[in-house]
């Protein structure tokens, strides 16, 4: 239920005007019960002093593309009120009027676009107005009987509206409505939300609350558990089962939804969406449509159901389900845009971002994980929309056509275009071992500029934990995750892909860098350095890269392998037989598997660095003393004696490395494969020939 999470102390302390009206956004956009992430806007009417240093009335509105959990001051507008408000007597305005008109109201240019909702804001005669998207309304307003059940829960202190798209036309509806009526306390939007006012930021806060309140004790009184969607079908799947199943079908989802404008996935178990996929009505209720715009923006109108018996487990039976259902719903998309369409509109991509499986859950698709996690977390609101609808009567939606002009509305369009613009490595799983180490995390950095997610996996858990908080605070949470993995074990190599797999999908980029290094003359060489060095460099390139290939295989889109070799790979190396050797079975290991991937779009690449003592945790070994002690120097003189034999007379850092391994695995070498790339500086000995 939602609470009240007004606090009269930290309020007290608040500043009156626009950091109230942040205060109080905040708490609404807290709740997603109430605000959808993205959706609802609020405003506050103030005086300010101009640059003529005249009082002039302000509106303070949320500015387009923000969110109300999240935004602080500079994302809202302020617009003079005086401009605004002969508006009301116009009869009709397009969007395109609109959004210029309110372009010249603003008090400074430099403030965001107003949301389109502004005169919904500015036609009301009240200081303070609050508009969200809460379950309880909603679903109130997408019952079939919603208007007549509002009089037993509201009386007459309503306005209902008939659904209309947002806009002048909506406004003017709305301050009309509540105009004809003295004692309307809300406004109930058909389709689409609730309207609510208070004279002070805390009395339209807590008015807001009371209204939603209301619906959901009416709702929960009619709420019949037992006959939940009509009741339970299917039993979800014990947890370790949902896991192995969801390990082998989102790479397949993955590559069905995604082709080569690739998607990140997300797989949620959570308890309203398995008693929700798992019921009798699922199927029938999820093909209604979506419940409101702000729902249908990141769900599109509907999912994709996948008729599957869990109780069975039949995983080629699921497969095939996925990727004709998949393919349908493509085909049926093209269908509803060829139907709806107006000149000039362009196809977004028509793959489902809602995925329902029953005893399995919910898979989400976006460009990013976080907009997966947006689609997901809407689908909730959506799945707690249709529980009291029916609870109510009966589940009705948004039309097609309605819903056609939401999805592809000019002024929804604008949002998109407030989005950066998507990098080299958008869309793309990065998976690094050794990605604690120096050249491990040079390359996450690298890649994750390039908007890629990663997985840095390292026997360090505990390095590579703290590097990739550290990375996810800079570049945004989510983006980054940690694998406790030794290279060498089949079973650990396998377990890191299967978390890569269920936290982003997929893979498409695989840094093999883990590594190790020891140094004897040749007869004091002993088997156990042998094994060690071809264990870890070797076999554990192998298992990386052969987990990989399958993954990649199953998605069908290709993928980049970069191998991080060394100058020993081309190079015979003093007193380093053991790592050489093993360091020229990488690079010829990665030819192999270029010659036999070049038929999925998948390349395997090496890069051949030299010295790269910079946040090395060999070169923090005995390594080091090792090397200089074969070159007759002290340890401390190895970087020196590095820099001068090269013939560019320079040192090589994890940096240098990163951008070569980022090279590899971009589009500017797409028709490059078994290559190897020295970044040594230039050691005349280790010239490929």
């Amino acid at each position: 239920m939602t609470a009240n999470l007004w606090d009269a102390e930290i309020a007290v302390g608040v500043k009156k005007g626009l950091d109230e009206l942040v205060y109080r956004s905040n708490l609404l956009g807290f709740d997603r019960t109430v605000a959808n992430w993205g959706g609802g806007n609020t405003s506050a009417k103030t005086a300010v002093t101009d640059f003529r240093g005249r009082e002039i009335e302000v509106m303070w509105v949320k500015g387009s593309g923000s969110d109300l959990a999240s935004m602080k001051a500079e994302n809202f507008t302020g617009l003079r009120l005086d401009d605004i408000r002969p508006l009301m007597e116009r009869e009709e305005m397009t969007d395109e009027e609109m959004v210029a008109y309110l372009g010249h109201c603003m008090i400074d240019g430099r403030h965001p676009r107003a949301s389109i909702e502004t005169l919904l804001h500015a036609f009301l005669p009240f200081k303070h107005v609050d508009h969200t998207h809460p379950d309880a309304i909603i679903a109130l307003c997408c019952a079939d009987n919603g208007k007549e059940l509002a009089r037993e829960i509201y009386g007459d202190r309503f306005v209902w509206v008939p659904y209309v798209r947002p806009g002048f036309t909506l406004s003017k509806m709305i301050a009309e409505g509540v105009r004809g009526n003295p004692a309307a306390e809300l406004v109930l939007m058909e389709k689409h939300g609730l309207v609510t006012w208070g004279e002070t930021s805390a009395a339209c806060y807590k008015k807001t609350i009371e209204i939603i309140s209301e619906a959901e004790n009416f709702i929960e009184s009619r709420v019949n558990r037992a006959e939940l969607f009509g009741g339970a079908k299917y039993e979800t799947l014990a947890d370790s089962a949902r896991r192995e199943i969801l390990a082998q079908v989102l790479p397949v989802i993955r590559g069905a939804v995604g082709g080569e404008r690739k998607m990140l996935l997300t797989a949620d178990a959570g308890e309203d969406v398995l008693a929700f996929v798992n019921s009798r009505e699922a199927q029938a209720l999820s093909q209604v449509g979506a419940a409101c715009p702000d729902h249908l923006v990141h769900t599109k109108m509907k999912p994709l159901y996948v008729d599957w018996n869990p109780a069975e487990a039949d995983v080629p039976a699921l497969i095939e389900a996925l990727k004709s259902g998949i393919a349908a719903y493509k085909e049926a998309y093209g269908a509803y845009f060829d139907r709806n369409r107006s000149e000039g509109d362009v196809m977004f991509e028509a793959a489902p971002r809602v995925i329902l499986i029953p005893g399995l859950g919910m898979v989400n698709t976006g460009k990013s994980r976080a907009m997966a996690q947006v689609s997901g977390a809407l689908y909730h609101r959506a799945i707690a929309v249709m529980r009291g609808a029916t609870a109510l009567g009966n589940f009705v939606s948004l039309s097609e056509n309605e819903s056609y002009n939401v999805e592809y509305w000019p002024l929804e369009l604008y949002k998109l275009t407030l989005a950066p613009a998507e990098a080299e490595f958008s869309r793309k799983v990065a998976f690094i071992t050794g990605g604690a180490g120096g050249i491990g995390g040079a390359a996450a950095r690298e890649l994750l500029k390039g908007g890629a997610h990663v997985v840095l996996a390292d026997l360090n858990l505990e390095g590579a934990q703290t590097l990739a908080a550290e990375l996810n605070r800079q570049y945004g949470q989510g983006r980054v995750i940690a694998a406790a993995m030794d290279v060498t074990s089949e079973e650990q190599v396998g377990e890191a892909y299967k978390e890569t797999v269920l936290a982003f999908g997929g893979v498409d980029i695989i840094v093999n860098n883990a590594g190790l290094a020891t140094s004897s003359p040749f007869e004091d060489t002993t088997l156990k350095e042998w094994n060690l060095n071809m264990n870890v460099l070797g076999t554990g390139y192998f298992l990386v890269a052969r987990e990989a290939f399958k993954i990649m295989k199953v998605q069908g889109t290709g993928g980049s392998m970069v191998f991080v070799g060394s100058k020993n790979s081309v190079y015979a190396g003093k007193n380093a037989s053991a790592y050489s050797t093993a360091k020229a079975a990488e690079i010829h290991l990665a030819r192999c598997i270029a010659a036999e991937g070049g038929a999925y779009g998948i390349r395997v690449n090496s890069v051949l660095p030299d010295a790269v003592l910079q946040g090395s945790a060999i070169w923090n070994s005995g390594w080091r003393n090792e090397r200089a002690a074969a070159y007759g120097i002290e340890p401390d003189q190895l970087e020196e004696y590095y820099r001068r034999r090269t013939t560019l007379l320079v040192n090589v850092y994890p940096r240098d490395i990163a951008e070569a391994i980022a090279y590899f695995a971009s589009s500017k070498s797409e028709k490059t494969t078994g290559c190897m790339l020295t970044v040594d500086g230039g050691v005349p000995a280790a010239f490929t020939r």
